[in-house]
């Protein structure tokens, strides 16, 4: 049944379908991204092995991250790079991508979470991650991140999103980009501010510090020299820069250096440094992680209709409701359409379905002849969305709110 609703799907649309019109040409600025990636993506299919071949994953819902360490740490990188096929013990469903994305979807948000101990918030106030330097306490950390890197590798090189976002200066140091003065204010704007401070200002009399920091671990304070013997050399207006410079490298790199170089050391295996070299670390942010934000009205001018209008009730009872949602419940409807969270960074006209079909495979609204009393239903694979004809707004609502909480894995007809 899975092979005729593919089938079907490539058929050409009838006069009932409509598409989206033509996006707008880009701004210059997204041209060359978008063409960049193109080159990414061009370069990394070149590498892919025969497609007759494929990554067959089977993983426990409830224990995500062991089951996927377990499973990933089993693989070499080259299984790695054939198309996957993932599967959730107990579940039927055949994986043409959707199920794929929706286990990275679960599985980011579960190896990312500080509760593990791997990685911690930069900042309370926004909550972007950096290594957490006391990641230790767990004698197997550094296998740990080996993983993670190796997760995020397969997230690139397969064209999809991790669910949580880094630092900046990050993706920087994964870029193998030098950190600077500046980065500092992404992690802590209080202390760069002091710092800017200190080399814009004559610090005689007013700064009494050396070339040694204090660092906390695991409640106990270790002074650290930034250069040798640096807890004898004062800081002084002639070598402050030094200082500063110092002290910058060594906030990005103390404790966690074994960490970095296990994480980096996974994705590499993957996504092979030259082939990152065009990119800055904002761009890499956004192969990494996609879009965060959901624009609604790019949204709704790249989707397709089939069996209904725009003027339908249900079609702009849909909309009504996306736009009274907010961006957790947006996203969580795009999770559930199409089992990913994240918007590709060309924006919805690029998003992709994984049915073996060339090219994009827009987010889609079909009007079925089912009873009202049905909850919508979601084809990941077709970014599909089946909507029954709800004869009110209220009971449109109240059902696709009530399948994008309480449903969890894929149906397959």
């Amino acid at each position: 049944e899975g092979e005729r609703e593919r089938e079907r799907e490539r058929d050409p649309p009838s006069k009932s379908e409509q598409y989206p019109p033509a996006p707008p040409p880009p701004q210059e600025g997204k041209r060359d991204l978008v063409h960049k990636m193109r080159l990414l993506r061009s370069q990394l299919n070149a590498m892919r092995p025969p497609s007759t071949t494929h990554c067959r994953i089977t993983v426990s819902r409830e224990n995500i991250f062991e089951d996927s360490y377990r499973k990933i740490m089993k693989l070499c990188a080259r299984d790695l790079k054939k198309k996957l096929l993932l599967q959730f013990a107990g579940e039927d469903g055949l994986d043409y991508g959707g199920i794929a994305r929706e286990w990275l979807y679960l599985l980011s948000h579960e190896m990312l979470n500080p509760y593990y101990g791997l990685f911690q918030y930069s900042r309370d106030d926004i909550y972007t991650l950096q290594i957490n330097p006391n990641s230790a306490i767990n004698p197997e950390h550094l296998s740990y991140f080996y993983f993670v890197g190796r997760v995020i590798g397969m997230a690139v090189f397969h064209g999809m999103y991790i669910d949580g976002g880094f630092t900046l200066p990050f993706y920087k140091q994964l870029l193998g980009l030098t950190i600077s003065l500046e980065d500092m204010e992404y992690v802590d704007p209080e202390f760069f501010r002091s710092l800017k401070w200190m080399l814009e200002n004559d610090i005689s009399e007013v700064i009494d510090t050396t070339f040694c920091v204090e660092h906390d671990r695991f409640g106990r304070i270790a002074q650290i020299n930034l250069k040798p013997d640096g807890r004898d050399i004062p800081v002084t207006n002639e070598n402050k820069e030094e200082y500063v410079s110092l002290y910058v490298q060594w906030r990005f790199r103390a404790g966690i250096e074994k960490q970095f170089n296990a994480l980096q050391r996974g994705f590499n295996e993957l996504i092979a440094c030259h082939l990152l070299k065009m990119f800055d670390e904002k761009e890499l942010e956004l192969i990494v992680s996609g879009l965060g934000k959901i624009d609604v009205a790019d949204w709704k001018n790249n989707t397709r209709l089939k069996h209904c209008s725009a003027d339908t009730n249900v079609v702009k009872w849909f909309w009504k409701a996306v736009e009274l949602y907010d961006d957790e419940k947006r996203a969580r409807l795009l999770q559930f359409v199409t089992g990913s969270s994240r918007v590709p960074l060309e924006g919805f006209k690029a998003l992709q379905g994984s049915t073996g079909a060339v090219g994009p495979r827009p987010f889609t609204i079909h009007l079925v002849d089912v009873s009202a009393d049905n909850l919508p239903k979601a084809h990941t694979c077709f970014n599909r969305l089946d909507l029954p004809p709800y004869e009110s707004y209220e009971k449109l609502y109240e059902k696709l709110t009530l399948a994008v909480e309480q449903t969890s894995g894929f149906h397959v007809e």
